[in-house]
């Protein structure tokens, strides 16, 4: 996020046709100043088959029992004794040597090979889960939360390294060493720290140019400026970029939009990239234009068809895997913006595309790129005999096809059950035969696959918006969360049926899907609009005038929800809006609730202790709803 073309300059002002929406766009800020975090370049171990050194002070163990040591690591008496030898400036506080204490996991000699990041049966990325990490000696204080926290701030690890692996569990490629380097390197322009943004925290989500490595390399030999500022912008969003921001994405408006730019799949990567920024920012009605004129130039290049890849790919199996990925990336977009929106109409669901599907990450990232198996292949793998993985980023296609049937359906007013079961069959379907290493969002090192997350969020999604008009619980008392889609209003019915079933069960998995310990802005931005359906579905069902049996459940997903769409406000202005809305509905049927326990009938057939228990439940979600909305950044 390295040299290009001008990373200092300021780019020209946009002509007097750019929409004044555009005007102070990329001047929003969610002001967070970087910080970083020094390594001293002499840390590290000292190895014990190393000759004695001469030391000033003598190990904690030898100065406790007021011996002469011999400075070595460990010192003799200390591998006599079997005791732990440590050396310190200072022994206060001390207690003295354990003895026949176990090996402590975060000590490493500077010698020991790299953690093997699928080594334990602990699962660090969901939440409460034992890391088992093992961390360099220098950093005696280093925290595995600090490895993904939420801050756009986030110090960046050494490059050499993917974009997508540092994001993932970057403290289990790095090392001692490296660390090192990385804190003695030159500081980053403002420019390049905004590469690196891109690829650590947008990147992950929408994984279709090419590696940064192999992207500068190319940007030598042809005209890639566009692409480039287009990601740089993007970038801006999660970081502290001050008045840079505006100018990279005017710079970037300029060069998609430059009468002699060349109309390939590079401008298609830049468009895509800057429509999602443009959308997660409330810009919906640009970000529609900016789709529907790349959806013409994907079509008029023949980006879906099957030889684009090789034609247009040098010969080089990464870079016709791109290809492959920026077309479906496009199609899952224009879906998630359909799907969310329902402003749009999903035009590529009916392009009859035959473009191969996308390989795994880790395949893409290595350039170990296998044969492409295509849609025929996916649909007729149960049929077919044959014994057949397909990537994430499949399954994360066809989930979106499925939102593109539902889509289709007849639009004739009230949905009808046959119509609802079809598309439920379908949805049913992509769950039921995932293979056992997609039935969840963790791939088999137990690292988030950013791929699976988008691809259950959207089958989540698809379940709450088809059965959501069949459904009998009443969408009333959430009417004024709009933030992403208009109000779609459901009456209720006298007890939950099969639809209702379906809705509640699709919004809780998607509050669980909060849960995964990476940061929450590293995911699409798209997950903000579908935490909004799920909190639309919690609120109705927390606004129902009588108790429910697991209100306190309920009480811990909307506090998920709202603590995620917080931690996506700081990035995205469309999480702010949500977010508001969403607190403030929590407010209105809270003080609904208590207006209704005032009335003595409300409580007859309960135990005191479950009024009690059910009062400091409300007074509990509401004191941290309270507390969020004071400390939520400004719209």
């Amino acid at each position: 996020m390295d040299s290009y073309s001008h990373p200092t300059s300021v780019a020209p002002s946009l002509s007097s046709s750019t929409p004044e929406l555009f005007n102070g766009l990329g001047s929003e800020a969610h002001n967070q100043q970087p910080h970083s975090t020094p390594v001293s370049s002499t840390a590290g171990a000292v190895d014990s088959r190393s000759p004695p050194i001469t030391v000033q002070a003598a190990c904690l163990a030898c100065r406790g029992k007021h011996l002469k040591c011999d400075g070595r690591n460990p010192c003799s008496r200390c591998q006599t004794s079997d005791s732990e030898c440590v050396y310190v400036a200072s022994r206060r506080g001390y207690k003295g040597p354990r003895r026949n204490a176990a090996p402590n996991p975060n000590k490493r000699h500077a010698t020991d090979d790299s953690p093997s990041p699928n080594g334990g049966d602990s699962c660090p990325m969901l939440l409460g889960a034992a890391v088992s990490t093992v961390a360099p000696p220098s950093l005696a204080s280093f925290n595995p939360a600090m490895v993904v926290p939420e801050s756009p701030a986030t110090p960046f690890a050494p490059p050499g390294m993917n974009g997508l692996q540092l994001y993932r569990q970057p403290y289990l490629n790095g090392t001692n060493g490296a660390l090192v380097e990385a804190n003695q390197r030159p500081q980053q322009t403002v420019p390049e720290r905004c590469i690196d943004s891109f690829y650590y925290y947008f990147y992950p989500g929408h994984p279709t140019v090419l590696p940064k490595e192999h992207l500068f390399k190319l940007s030598k030999e042809r005209d890639l400026d566009h692409l480039l500022a287009a990601m740089r912008w993007v970038g801006s969003l999660y970081i502290d970029a001050g008045p840079s921001r505006a100018t990279f994405f005017e710079e970037a408006i300029r060069l998609i939009y430059a009468p002699g730019v060349a109309k390939d799949g590079y401008l298609v990567q830049a468009m895509v990239i800057v429509l999602i920024g443009l959308d997660g920012n409330c810009q919906q009605e640009r970000a529609r234009e900016i789709l529907s004129d790349v959806e013409r130039i994907a079509i008029e290049i023949g980006l879906y068809t099957r030889s684009f890849a090789t034609l247009h790919g040098g010969g080089i199996p990464r870079v016709e895997e791109s290809w492959r990925r920026t077309w479906w990336d496009l199609f899952v977009v224009d879906g998630m913006v359909a799907g969310v929106h329902r402003q749009s109409n999903f035009l590529l669901f009916d392009i009859v595309a035959d473009v191969g599907l996308p390989c795994e990450e880790h395949e893409y990232l290595s350039g170990t790129i296998p044969r492409p198996m295509y849609l025929e292949d996916f649909d007729d793998q149960i049929f077919s005999g044959e014994e057949r993985e397909f990537s994430s980023f499949a399954y994360r296609v066809a989930s979106i096809r499925n939102l593109g049937r539902m889509m289709r359906l007849p639009n004739g007013g009230f949905p009808n059950e046959e119509n609802v079961n079809r598309i439920e069959s379908l949805l049913s379907n992509w769950r039921m035969h995932l293979p056992a290493s997609k039935r969840d969002s963790l791939n088999k090192h137990c690292q988030l696959d950013e791929m699976m997350f988008q691809a259950h969020m959207i089958n989540h999604a698809c379940s709450i918006i088809l059965h959501q008009p069949l459904s009998q619980l009443d969408s009333s008392p959430a009417r004024e969360v709009t933030a992403c889609a208009p109000h779609r209003a459901v009456q209720s019915g006298d007890n939950f049926n099969l639809h209702t079933r379906h809705i509640i069960t699709a919004a809780c998995e998607i509050s669980k899907m909060v849960t995964y310990n990476v940061p929450i802005t590293s995911h699409t931005h798209f997950f903000t609009c579908v935490l909004t359906l799920s909190s639309i579905v919690h609120l109705s069902k927390w606004a129902l005038e009588f108790l429910i049996q697991d209100e306190d459940d309920l009480r811990q997903q909307i506090r998920l929800n709202i603590g995620a769409l917080n931690k996506l406000s700081n990035v995205w202005k469309a999480a702010s809006n949500a977010s508001g809305q969403v607190k403030g509905v929590a407010q209105e049927i809270y003080r609904a609730k208590r207006a209704q326990q005032n009335n003595p009938t409300f409580w007859v057939g309960f135990t005191q202790e479950e009024i009690i228990s059910s009062m400091a439940a409300d007074e509990g979600i509401m004191s941290e709803i309270n507390t969020m909305l004071t400390s939520a950044p400004p719209s």
